[in-house]
């Protein structure tokens, strides 16, 4: 959807998922909305995003990953 029409129709997608508590505690949903919320230049929304993503990821490369994207929106 992103690539199609741009990040804030996606970003409307996502938030609907959000609200209907689809994937309560992955940290695959924050991980998107931080991406589509850099996007969108609304990067203090995409930092305090990403950070949550990492906080709920198991695996600590992806939590790197996740964090370097964060510290870089700062």
């Amino acid at each position: 959807m992103a690539m199609a029409s741009g990040p804030a129709p996606a970003l409307a997608i996502v938030d609907e998922l959000v609200a209907a508590n689809r994937l309560p505690g992955s940290h695959l949903v924050p991980t998107v909305r931080g991406e589509l919320l850099t996007r969108l230049g609304r990067r203090t929304e995409a930092r305090a995003e990403l950070e949550l993503a990492a906080r709920l990821c198991d695996n600590q490369r992806k939590r790197s990953v996740l964090l370097g994207k964060a510290a870089a929106l700062s």
